[in-house]
């Protein structure tokens, strides 16, 4: 791979020193040394400061609860009436009409829009309340029931987006359209990284044991957008190399690569020499990054010296590569190695039918694994500063989608009303925040929208959301665009 020759420039004619600078090139100029003080910092971590190298200068605002985060994305829109919204009174309620003072003006999808009827189903799974808090969850995750008081519960969660793609978009960027920078970017951006041979931001992929296609999973969810581009997360895959390109190919060895590197270096040197483009520094740290990662990379992913115990704890599933299982366990070893964001997608979450036998199987993929990641960093010391995000892009219908029998459903996506929970980090355990109406179609107290959350997450991580922007086409954009409110009800 060699670096792309930025357009608009020749840079085998530089300008003639008579011409006038352009205004990007006089303000490089002019400040003397920035520039080289920028690439320095890249490539040279102990000049940064607390906020870890290649954050911002005065990052974190405020002392932080969290260093890293671990976020479980379930990607789909997991059920809460099957999981964590009790509802019992809906089973003398079961088939009957969703009454229209309930349904009130929410959208419904092109989906069950056109349903001539709206059928009330109630669970089919038996709920029980769990530890101090008494916090009801559904008979699916009897692992997650075990580590009740270290959730916190959030039942109020919202959002305007009804479908996959803008949900999930408006969950992981603050925006439904495409274009935005994702959370880990953000924080990425901020914060810098705090381990100089491991990306900031790590993405790892699973499919659900749910016999049906999974909604497609975009890049740009875990892109920079107008960041500088060596925010973007980095995907690992589950087979061959962790990382495109990661091994030597056949005829280079170390020392050859090194020669390599430091040749292309002095190219993109000069080349920013001429043209003062900030993202050149950027495609500098980046080679030297994946030079790094050659011996980080597999050293992070070798799990033979994970003891037995440990394997039994996640699961037997926890020794495939690329199930949600491994990839706890590989989040842990992550968050070991002091990696700022950590995103796992889990997919098959979209139970239009045949709920009760799909989703029991989505549940088995991942209620062990996140019971076994909670008491895995907890024991280890580092849940503490450890910030665990479970949830999904909406929820779904207290409605059936299609025909309601005596033993299937399906349900549709809401975005009414729908439960996440956080773990670590600064979160006060054993809460539970917000309640819905009788149906678990609306909220009924505690209401916390998308941009509530970021800003929570955001400051649990040390930062004032309305203070970590970012400049381009002339305004200035953050996560949370001009909304959000911290949720001070779940803070420790």
């Amino acid at each position: 791979m060699f670096p792309m020759i930025v357009p608009g420039h020749d840079v085998n004619h530089p300008r003639p020193a008579g011409l006038r600078l352009t205004r990007r090139q006089f303000f490089g100029r002019s400040v003397t040394g920035i520039g080289a003080i920028a690439l320095a910092s890249l490539l040279r971590p102990s000049l940064h400061g607390a906020g870890g190298a290649g954050g911002l200068p005065g990052l974190p605002h405020f002392a932080p609860k969290a260093k890293r985060v671990i976020y479980l994305f379930m990607h789909g829109g997991p059920s809460q009436l099957d999981l964590f919204d009790y509802k019992p009174a809906l089973r003398e309620r079961h088939g009957q009409e969703l009454p229209a003072s309930v349904r009130g003006v929410q959208r419904l999808t092109g989906m069950t829009s056109g349903q001539k009827t709206l059928p009330i189903t109630s669970s089919l799974f038996k709920f029980a309340q769990h530890g101090r808090s008494g916090a009801w969850v559904s008979e699916l995750l009897p692992h997650t029931a075990g580590v009740a008081d270290d959730l916190c519960l959030i039942r109020s969660m919202h959002t305007e987006a009804i479908n996959h793609d803008p949900a999930v978009t408006y969950l992981q960027t603050g925006h439904q359209q495409p274009g935005r920078p994702s959370f880990g970017a953000w924080t990425s951006y901020g914060l810098g990284s705090a381990n100089q041979n491991l990306p900031s931001f790590v993405v790892l992929i699973s499919r659900g044991s749910a016999a049906r296609p999974a909604d497609p999973l975009y890049a740009r969810l875990w892109g920079s957008a107008f960041l500088p581009s060596n925010h973007q997360g980095v995907s690992f895959r589950s087979s061959g190399d962790p990382v495109l390109y990661l091994s030597n190919p056949p005829g280079i060895d170390g020392p050859m690569r090194r020669d390599q590197l430091d040749a292309i270096g002095e190219l993109n040197r000069a080349q920013h020499a001429r043209q003062l483009d900030p993202e050149i520094e950027t495609r500098i740290a980046q080679y030297e990054m994946a030079y790094r990662m050659q011996a980080s990379v597999p050293d992070l992913t070798d799990l033979r010296g994970e003891n037995e115990a440990t394997f039994a704890a996640y699961g037997a599933q926890a020794r495939v590569p690329g199930t949600f299982a491994a990839n706890c366990l590989l989040a842990r070893r992550l968050a070991e190695r002091d990696v700022r964001f950590i995103q796992l997608y889990h997919r098959g979450w979209d139970q239009h039918y045949n709920l009760p036998s799909d989703l029991r199987l989505q549940a088995e993929d991942v209620d062990q694994p996140c019971a076994a990641l909670i008491r895995d960093l907890k024991q280890r010391g580092l849940l503490d500063d450890t910030l665990v995000v479970w949830g999904g892009e909406f929820g779904r219908t207290t409605y059936s989608q299609g025909k309601l029998e005596s033993t299937n459903y399906g349900r549709d996506h809401h975005g009414g009303c729908f439960t996440m929970w956080l773990a670590g980090g600064g979160v006060k355990p054993g809460t539970i925040y917000g309640e819905t109406d009788d149906f678990s179609y609306n909220v009924a107290k505690d209401p916390v929208h998308v941009h509530d959350l970021n800003a929570t997450l955001l400051h649990l991580l040390g930062i004032d959301h309305t203070r970590l922007t970012y400049r381009s086409q002339g305004r200035d954009f953050r996560l949370t665009d001009v909304h959000g409110q911290v949720v001070k009800g779940i803070l420790g």
